[in-house]
């Protein structure tokens, strides 16, 4: 355990000093620009992050507002699901989960997914990005329901991704691109309690779903979830299993492959054997997202033996919000605020406002009754709040 442990710190040592050697090489000025965190004041200037090269730069998926919401038990109002997205594409981040088309009956906190898509498309949302947002929607009677609405504004969202937003400047409102995503299991008793079907009947159930997306145009993402720990069948679950499955959906025509450590049970070693199996089977690092739970304080661990990979999409939820249903024990996901803070300090560049972040996080959480879970969160309000006491020295 000591050893798995030291290993895992060195890997993230190792990390940060090439990185940090590779942007003094690229920048004389490198020291300047080291921060502490990421504020909308210290961040790169658009000529900068324009020559920045793509090894940098990270994408993080929001999954808060669907994710992260979804397990809660008292309904959140309308008002606060469509709050938290316009807040959320304000900080610079370029994808959102914003709903889920699935049964009222099994997820009744998504039952209102429709109207924010609606709202979207009617209304538009100011970002300071392109902005693609994502619905869930397994079967295809959600992927209907989601393409009625979309039939109703055709003109009012991208294919693929988000257009430019009209005033980049003034956050000002763009057409979003819409993603449809579905999710398999990794294993057949997840798969069993989550989709009441077999892991082969849910990858035919798919097909159709995501040929009908990609014909309207639409971007789709599959996640595989449980595949670094299962809550029913243990730790071990077979990475040439995933690899397979993933496989399966980009040759549906999937875009991308999002990986769930549902559990929170992932290691770095199971994370880099993982991958290097996924690349061994032939699917790029490019098509891959990785979606870590913190249960056992191993997410940020297992994001810098992803970047080490090559991995540069990463899932993360405002406030650490989130957990899975069917996933006894799982808490939340990783926090979004953690994510920046720990990418930007090993010279990655996000493009996201941690103060915006940390301000959001607070927010929400306190609006739906949870504990604020951003460790990072939490220390940047409070050193925002000692600096504006009239006591601070």
């Amino acid at each position: 355990m000591a050893r798995l442990a030291l290993n895992s710190c060195r890997i993230a040592v190792r990390m940060r000093a090439a990185l940090v050697a590779n942007n003094y090489n690229n920048n004389h000025h490198a020291t300047a620009r080291r921060r502490l965190f990421a504020t909308e004041a210290d961040a790169p200037s658009a000529s900068a992050a324009a020559s920045s090269s793509f090894n940098n730069r990270v994408r993080l998926v929001e999954v808060g507002p669907r994710d992260g919401l979804q397990n809660e038990k008292a309904t959140i109002p309308l008002a606060t699901k469509i709050q938290l997205i316009e807040r959320l594409a304000r900080t610079g981040l370029s994808r959102i989960e914003a709903g889920s088309f699935v049964s009222p009956k099994w997820v009744p906190q998504m039952s209102n997914s429709s109207d924010i898509l609606e709202h979207i498309l009617q209304s538009g949302i100011p970002s300071l990005n392109p902005l693609t947002l994502s619905f869930l929607a397994p079967n295809i009677t959600g992927l209907n329901n989601a393409s009625a609405i979309l039939a109703k504004y055709p003109d009012e969202y991208a294919a693929g991704e988000g257009s430019e937003p009209l005033s980049a400047s003034s956050g000002g409102a763009s057409k979003p691109g819409i993603e449809i995503a579905v999710f398999a299991a990794a294993t057949e008793a997840f798969s069993q309690k989550n989709l009441n079907c077999s892991v082969a009947e849910s990858l035919e159930r798919f097909a159709p779903v995501i040929q009908a997306a990609k014909d309207g145009g639409l971007r789709v993402r599959a996640y595989i979830s449980v595949v670094l720990g299962c809550p029913f069948e243990g730790p071990n679950v077979d990475p040439h299993r995933v690899a397979e499955i993933a496989t399966n959906l980009l040759e549906m025509g999937a875009d991308e492959i999002a990986l769930g450590d549902t559990t929170g049970m992932g290691t770095a070693p199971r994370t880099k054997e993982l991958l290097t199996c996924l690349s061994s089977a032939g699917v790029l690092n490019e098509d891959v997202a990785m979606h870590f739970h913190d249960t056992y304080g191993q997410a940020l661990i297992n994001t810098a033996v992803s970047l080490e990979h090559g991995i540069r999409t990463f899932d993360s939820s405002v406030g650490g919000l989130g957990g899975c249903p069917y996933s006894p024990g799982a808490t939340g996901n990783v926090a979004t605020e953690d994510m920046v803070y720990f990418l930007e300090s090993l010279g990655m560049d996000t493009g996201v406002d941690l103060d915006a972040m940390a301000d959001i996080g607070a927010w929400i959480t306190k609006e739906v009754g949870r504990t604020h879970d951003s460790t990072v969160g939490k220390a940047v309000l409070g050193a925002r709040s000692r600096a504006s006491s009239p006591n601070a020295k």
